[in-house]
């Protein structure tokens, strides 16, 4: 009777791991554009900007698998920053939120790929509960290419003259996740 209570129980553990490998977050990071596609097993999807490695700090390219869950690290390597929602993928290389929302859209960290602290918070909680499979793909623009080209063509738009759109910061997000802006 043991032996097949243990045989039951390993054909029952072997079904819950074969159906939730089905249920993957494919998470893919361009490089190039600087941004991140997010479809979740349930079918959900997302476009969010991102900052990978600038120029000396660039971010590794390829296939992985998340290797580290953490709700919040402080990194030792650069003065305690905080990288809350981090999700490791390559030894020191991890996709985590950021304070500097403003940066979001261009190359601006040490290899990382940050995220706005919301856009981190939901795709934790997705690859917690799903799994992913993480592809990152492009090129890191170049200082001055595609970044200047892009300020070129806002600088000519008919917009051009109106005041930049105001993004919260990581402590204004924890006192406001909503987005309640009145309070500015």
């Amino acid at each position: 009777m043991r032996g097949f209570l243990r045989f039951a129980v390993a054909v029952g553990t072997f079904l819950t791991m074969a159906a939730g490998a089905h249920a993957l977050v494919r998470v893919d990071i361009d490089l190039t554009t600087q941004t991140m596609r997010v479809t979740s097993g349930s079918g959900a999807a997302y476009e969010w900007p991102i900052s990978s490695g600038r120029a000396g700090h660039l971010t590794p390219t390829g296939w992985y698998r998340p290797i580290g869950l953490y709700v919040m690290v402080h990194s030792a390597k650069y003065d305690n920053a905080p990288m809350p929602h981090s999700i490791f993928f390559r030894s020191q290389y991890a996709i985590h939120g950021t304070m500097a929302v403003g940066s979001l859209g261009r190359p601006a960290s040490h290899g990382c790929i940050r995220l706005a602290p919301a856009n981190a918070a939901s795709l934790f909680a997705m690859v917690k509960s799903e799994g992913a499979s993480i592809r990152i793909s492009g090129t890191t623009p170049g200082t001055g290419s595609l970044i200047a080209a892009r300020e070129r063509r806002r600088a000519v738009s008919a917009l051009g003259y109106a005041p930049a759109h105001r993004v919260q910061t990581l402590k204004e997000w924890m006192r406001n996740p909503l987005g309640d802006f009145e309070d500015w």
